[in-house]
């Protein structure tokens, strides 16, 4: 079962979540899988549990950055310059997964990933996504969200890599209150983000390939 991998480079969101929509709304039975792999301006993004999400205002000392509605699930996320973006687009049925199975595999890669730097990273039960201890507090490096339409999943993964962290403050990331985020690059990890999507991606690759 071939999966087709495409490096997109920067993107416009927007552009991007509708090439996913478009995909998935078009694929047939014998549509290969894709992942990409990405990175975006800033952009907040806000799913579809919307309810008691705190907004972010303007960020002192930058510009406002847009606030976009989204198809998948959960609350409001960050996404700029520095974060390795990883979209799955994918046929549960053909893979013999479901969500469940799928998420597990998302953090276990991402995890594996960090372990090669001797980074210990974790999961939690309440709250999806992957977590790594820095600076005596629990914070998240990488993100979670998918959508389901026809047992064929899109959106994906966030990995937080070397990016201005500040617009996270703005939010409540993925809806927790004073839930903080950190990056590879504050723990010591010396690779790009384009070094380590591209890790991430192709670990991605052969899990679902088996």
């Amino acid at each position: 079962m071939s999966i087709i991998t495409r490096q997109l480079g920067l993107t416009d969101y927007k552009t991007t979540l509708q090439a996913m929509q478009a995909f998935t709304a078009s694929r047939t039975h014998q549509t290969p899988d894709e992942i990409w792999l990405t990175e975006h301006a800033a952009v907040y993004t806000l799913g579809l549990n919307r309810k008691n999400v705190r907004l972010p205002e303007t960020i002192e000392n930058s510009h406002t950055i847009p606030v976009v509605l989204v198809d998948r699930g959960g609350k409001i996320t960050y996404h700029g310059h520095g974060q390795a973006v990883i979209y799955l687009l994918v046929d549960l049925k053909r893979r013999n997964l479901n969500v469940r199975q799928l998420v597990n595999l998302i953090e276990a890669s991402i995890i594996e990933l960090l372990a090669q730097f001797n980074v210990t990273a974790i999961t939690k039960a309440d709250a999806p996504g992957v977590y790594v201890q820095h600076d005596g507090k629990d914070k998240k490096i990488a993100s979670l969200g998918l959508r389901l339409k026809n047992n064929c999943c899109y959106h994906g993964l966030s990995l937080n890599v070397e990016m201005d962290l500040a617009p996270f403050s703005a939010i409540d990331p993925c809806g927790y209150v004073g839930l903080e985020v950190t990056q590879t690059k504050d723990l010591g990890i010396a690779k790009t983000c384009q070094q380590l999507g591209e890790d991430l991606l192709n670990r991605l690759q052969e899990k679902l390939a088996l």
